[in-house]
C-alpha cells in the first residue's frame, strides 16, 4: 500500500462528495424549475404569455 493509495476509506470518501455534489445539483435545477413555473404563473396572470 503507497501514500497516494486511497484505500477502501478513499472510496467512500469520494462517493459521499459526489453525492453532495449530486444533490446540490438536483435543488439549484429544481430550485430554477421552481422559478420559471412562479414567472410562468406571473405572466399569464397579467396577460403578457400565450394561451
Amino acid at each position: 500500500m503507497g501514500i497516494t493509495d486511497p484505500g477502501p476509506a478513499g472510496r467512500g470518501k469520494w462517493l459521499r462528495r459526489f453525492g453532495w455534489l449530486l444533490a446540490i445539483w438536483l435543488s439549484s435545477v429544481g430550485t430554477l424549475f421552481a422559478v420559471a413555473l412562479v414567472f410562468r404563473w406571473l405572466m399569464r396572470a397579467v396577460g403578457l404569455a400565450a394561451p
